[in-house]
């Protein structure tokens, strides 16, 4: 174990704009300045996790109702931070994250209309204080990503949701991105990828530098 905590950064956004892409070529930079990193993605991270994730995607379960839907998630992420997260941080490790709690203030809290209230106290439970020590939030109009993602294979329960849910998830993104600006980068996914990672590596080079 080292004295020096490592960084947990989370990538964030709808389906179909590039999250997974970009996650995994901020580690590629991270690997070649000698950095430890895991790499994991809510819901799921964990073997119960993943079970969990299965539910919770599984377009024959379209009557779960949202209350059911947000303490899933939150169940596995209890077991995510404490089998995985917080011993790869306490380890100096770097944790890179395909989606974290703000995910859940957009998807539950904007798309289904759960009370931020609600969330707000459910995670006192179950992130213990942990929050990310950097987000990169990818955006673009919800027909941009939501196409991308049916064009790979069949949709899943998220996504044959109505347009309306995906433009509150959109919204709760974006307001998230204002409130907090010191550590969220709001990236417009309509860009070339070249384009982004040239703004993922500039941010890299200052994350390393404050590390």
């Amino acid at each position: 174990m080292t004295d020096r905590r490592g960084l947990f950064i989370t990538f964030e956004g709808t389906d179909g704009l590039g999250k997974s892409t970009n996650l995994n070529y901020f580690s590629d930079l991270a690997r070649q300045h000698g950095i430890s990193i895991e790499i994991s993605r809510e819901p799921g991270g964990t073997p119960l996790g993943e079970e969990i994730r299965k539910m919770l995607i599984d377009s024959s379960l379209d009557s779960m109702n949202s209350m059911t839907e947000l303490l899933l998630i939150l169940a596995a992420r209890a077991s995510h931070i404490a089998t995985k997260i917080e011993p790869a941080l306490a380890a100096g490790n770097w944790f890179l994250c395909d989606r974290f709690s703000d995910a859940t203030y957009a998807y539950q809290g904007g798309g289904r209309k759960i009370d931020d209230r609600i969330i707000v106290q459910l995670e006192k439970l179950t992130n213990v204080g942990l929050r990310p020590d950097f987000t990169f939030l990818f955006d673009a109009p919800p027909e941009v990503g939501l196409s991308r993602a049916i064009n790979r294979g069949e949709p899943d329960r998220f996504e044959k949701e109505e347009m309306d849910f995906y433009r509150r998830v959109r919204s709760a993104y974006l307001e998230l991105a204002k409130k907090n600006p010191e550590y969220k980068l709001l990236i417009d996914a309509t860009q070339s990828i070249p384009a982004i990672q040239k703004i993922l590596k500039k941010q890299f080079n200052l994350l390393l530098s404050s590390w």
